[in-house]
Formats: C-alpha cells, sequence, structure tokens
C-alpha cells in the first residue's frame, strides 16, 4: 500500500501537520505555489530594508502550542517582542493580562522554516487537480503538469476559498466544508522613512479610518536596516477596495500614516493578501477515512498562528491516532 503522503500548502497549518508525521516515520512530501515555506509568517526584502508583511507577532495560549514556542525560544528563531501597542480612535479597554507577543528571529518566516528543515518541500507547485485512482491519488502542478508520485493521502492546508474548488471533484463534502467558511482580505503598505518616526510608541491598533494596524519593523528583536514602518488596512476596508490598483491603496494608506502623524515615506511597497483573516471555524482539522484527504488550516480552528498549528497538529495526531486503533 502506497504510504506517502502529499501535504499541499506549506503554511503554518500544512507544516505543523507534516512535521508531525515526519516525526512518527511517514514519509510526506509538501507542495506550495510560492517561493519559499510560511505562507503569512512572511517578510519582504528590499534594498537596505525589510519588514513583516503578513503576520506581525502571533501568542500563545494553548498548552501544546506554548510548548511548541518554547523549542522555538530556545532554539533561537523566535523571540519576545516586548511591545506595548497604543490605541488610537475610539476608547479600548487595555487587557489586564496581556499575552506575550513572539515573532519569528530575524523575520517572520523563521519558525516555518525550522519545521520545513528535513521535510521535502516543493515550492513553485500550483495544486490545480486531484484525482484518486485504485492505487492512490494523482496530483497536477500548474507549473509542472502531472506529477508522477501516486500519494496515498492527501492533506490539503490552504486557504478556504482555495480549497474549495481544488476540492470539488475530489471531494465534494471537504468541499463544501471549505465553501461554507469565508476569509477577509489585508492590503498592507511597508513604508522606509528617513528617519524614526516619532509617535512615542512602536506600534499601534488604529479603531479609525482605513488602518487598523501600524507598527515600527526595526522594534522587533533581530531586525536591522532601513527605519520601516507596516500598515495594515482593516478588513472591511481592504474588501471594499479588494481590486483597487496598488499605487491608489498605497497613496490612501499613507496620508493615514501621515493624518496619525507619520512623516513623509523615502519609498513604499505594497502587497495585497486576498485571503488574510478568517471567520474561523472552531472543528479543528477534517478528515475523509473513505477517500483518504483530509483537511487543515487557521480557518478550521479558530484562526491565527496558533490556530494553524494546532489545526495541523491535531489532523496529524488523528491519523496516527487511527494507524494505532
Amino acid at each position: 500500500m502506497n504510504t506517502t503522503i502529499a501535504i499541499i500548502g506549506a503554511g503554518v497549518a500544512g507544516l505543523s501537520c507534516a512535521a508531525a508525521l515526519r516525526e512518527a516515520g511517514h514519509q510526506v512530501v509538501v507542495f506550495d505555489k510560492s517561493r519559499g515555506p510560511g505562507g503569512r509568517l512572511c517578510t519582504r526584502r528590499g534594498d537596505g530594508w525589510h519588514a513583516d508583511h503578513g503576520a506581525q507577532y502571533f501568542t500563545a495560549r494553548d498548552p501544546l502550542f506554548e510548548q511548541q514556542v518554547r523549542r522555538w525560544v530556545d532554539s533561537g528563531v523566535v523571540a519576545v517582542w516586548t511591545v506595548d501597542p497604543a490605541v488610537l480612535g475610539r476608547d479600548r479597554a487595555p487587557s489586564r493580562q496581556a499575552p506575550l507577543r513572539y515573532v519569528g528571529v530575524p523575520g517572520m518566516s523563521e519558525p516555518a522554516k525550522a519545521m520545513a528543515s528535513g521535510l521535502e518541500v516543493h515550492t513553485g507547485h500550483t495544486i490545480v487537480a486531484l484525482q484518486r485512482a485504485a492505487d492512490g491519488w494523482y496530483l497536477t502542478s500548474a507549473e509542472h503538469g502531472a506529477l508522477a508520485t501516486v500519494f496515498g493521502q492527501v492533506i490539503v492546508a490552504l486557504p478556504s476559498p482555495q480549497a474549495a474548488p481544488l476540492l470539488a471533484q475530489a471531494a465534494p463534502a471537504l468541499s463544501s466544508l471549505a465553501a461554507a467558511q469565508s476569509m477577509l482580505p489585508c492590503w498592507t503598505v511597508m513604508a522606509q522613512l528617513a528617519a524614526p518616526a516619532q509617535f512615542g510608541f512602536e506600534a499601534a491598533f488604529v479603531n479609525a479610518g482605513p488602518l487598523r494596524w501600524i507598527a515600527r519593523n526595526n522594534s522587533k528583536p533581530g531586525r536591522s536596516g532601513q527605519e520601516c514602518w507596516v500598515l495594515q488596512a482593516t478588513d472591511d476596508w481592504s474588501a471594499v477596495h479588494l481590486e483597487d490598483d496598488a499605487a491608489s491603496v498605497e497613496q490612501t494608506l499613507l496620508a493615514a500614516f501621515r493624518e496619525l502623524g507619520g512623516p513623509e515615506t523615502v519609498s513604499a511597497s505594497t502587497h495585497r493578501w486576498r485571503y488574510a483573516n478568517c471567520e474561523a471555524g472552531t472543528i479543528g482539522s477534517a478528515w475523509d477515512a473513505e477517500l483518504e484527504i483530509g483537511l487543515c488550516g487557521d480557518w478550521l480552528h479558530g484562526g491565527r498562528v496558533e490556530g494553524a498549528w494546532l489545526s495541523g497538529h491535531h489532523l496529524a495526531n488523528h491519523l496516527l491516532a487511527r494507524e494505532s486503533a
């Protein structure tokens, strides 16, 4: 029987699942359309600057994830970001026990790279078709056509709007599950400054206008280079302006930054996350035992980096428990 497992998606959920299965002795192959692992745990690099343009930080509340984060901290790929974000706009009650905020070092993708270490990861592979045959699963990549390897099991670790069409013919029930979960976009601007902004804070939640978050990337541990601020728009504003051209979005968000007291920028770079945030479910993960195919992702486990890791970890444990039953 073919026991090689294909995991589609090298974000936190897919890598968490892959790492747990590999540790248990399984042969795992991970595919991702991007140039590197990590998904929204990522860092953009430019001429003399770099900025975390996806997830800004993550927290750990679940004991299992807390253990994983401690291992990352001990190995030097994660550190605590000792920041106390301001709140701009409408009043917001401060948390009595603000959780520790963690970041990858020297960039947000470092914990993802740590999970990917030792795994067979194929980047630049956009999987566009899955076909079930008597001997297992066949995958087709947009870039490379039909893949030669036959897989015994498949795990789809993609945003729900991407998972739903991929699974439509191969696993209709899982496709319907994914189609029922929406995800929200986020426009992000990385603004390079000639000198540090004089805000009096390193990061802030913004409760008025198009912005919801601004942060001085250089304030995070392990960062260097030109002064750079990350500006992220609200879900609602991003959804309304989803198909706007990047130049007009950049102009609007930089203007909002200046209205908050930010200085003029030297240069800027803009990124659209079509699937950034989610109205997250709580089922954790999903597995079709008859078809030998499953789903994991933050949108199945409460959202956030922690939810993504837990979703992949729990799905791997579910498969391993089935084997030993």
